[in-house]
């Protein structure tokens, strides 16, 4: 039996965690793991700007809670970038903007 993790069971784990704490991983992977290499904010995190959140991975992304999310929507502060029979989704882009604008308010 190999005593080292598959790269699906990793995969796995990974997909368990939330939008903020799959954040805090990639950003400390990308510090620590290849610290002889230098990679770009783009070549780390690039291929997020096409991603999709849920309502629910959003709100966890937003550190708000779904309700809060649900208020933003309405008011017109916050879009989905599309919904999907009840499910709303939301661009990644989308979300950062609006999550620096909240810290501006704070």
């Amino acid at each position: 039996m190999n005593p080292y993790p598959t790269a699906e069971t990793l995969f796995e784990a990974l997909s368990l965690l939330s939008p903020t704490e799959r954040e805090r991983f990639f950003s400390l992977l990308a510090r620590r793991a290849f610290g002889d290499e230098d990679y770009t904010y783009e070549q780390t995190f690039g291929d997020l700007d096409e991603a999709s959140f849920s309502a629910q991975e959003a709100a966890d992304y937003l550190e708000v809670s779904l309700p809060t999310l649900r208020r933003y929507v309405q008011s017109g502060r916050l879009a989905p970038a599309r919904v999907v029979g009840r499910s709303q989704m939301f661009a990644t882009t989308t979300l950062q903007r609006f999550k620096q604008a909240l810290r501006m308010v704070k």
